[in-house]
């Protein structure tokens, strides 16, 4: 049952994410803010690809405990393109409220971001590992929380102070997926039900997907 009902899940996701994404960087008609936003989406779903896909497969043939690395790899692979999500989601908050200068903020995105990217390809990690650490998964999470904190902070400024209406539960839609990603990193591998929390992170990110792409509908006729 948890097979089917997970795979079925991951691939209406996969495959939301992506088509949204494919048509608003479509239809985007030159409109930068959009594209990027299609672009960022796309990121979402072929990154989640990579650890989703053999995790269905794992489930559908002979167990999780048979394909530790492929799925480590595919965790590896996400991290990365999470990563990449938020750098392409700043942009779409400079080009949105057209921000110009901010240097200093532009330095920290990309420093979190570099700073996240290189404490993944640590060995200590042990991606391929079954019985990874928990400190690294925690170290490699602290610069994209708080990369995620600032975004969050500027999407909430930003959407306040100039009424937006269409953007207004952009900062909402990230710190929920947030509140349900770190319990599972944290204590997944104590008590494996906790990873269910995944499932309403992942509708957190289809849901910021969805803003964007309802805002596009409704400017771009």
């Amino acid at each position: 049952m948890q097979a089917i009902m997970e795979t079925s899940f991951d691939v209406v996701y996969l495959t939301t994410v992506v088509t949204l994404g494919i048509l608003m960087i479509k239809n985007s008609k030159g409109n930068r803010q959009y594209t990027l936003f299609g672009i960022m989406a796309v990121v979402l779903g072929a990154g989640d690809s990579f650890h989703l896909i053999p995790r269905a497969i794992a489930l559908c043939t002979t167990g999780l405990e048979n394909f530790t690395v492929p799925l480590g790899i595919g965790k590896f692979i996400t991290s990365i393109t999470m990563t990449v999500f938020y750098i392409l989601l700043y942009y779409v908050w400079r080009k949105r409220y057209n921000i110009s200068g901010k240097q200093g903020i532009t330095l920290t995105v990309y420093l979190l971001a570099a700073a996240r990217i290189i404490l993944c390809l640590f060995p200590q990690n042990a991606w391929t590992s079954a019985n990874a650490p928990l400190s690294w998964g925690i170290y490699r999470n602290i610069p994209f929380a708080l990369m995620g904190l600032l975004i969050v902070v500027l999407f909430y400024q930003s959407a306040k102070e100039h009424n937006d209406k269409s953007f207004r539960f952009m900062w909402l839609t990230i710190v929920l997926s947030f509140a349900f990603y770190i319990p599972v990193v944290l204590w997944a591998d104590v008590n494996p039900l906790i990873g269910m929390l995944m499932i309403p992170k992942t509708c957190a990110y289809v849901w910021t997907v969805w803003i964007g792409y309802s805002d596009m509908k409704r400017i771009i006729k």
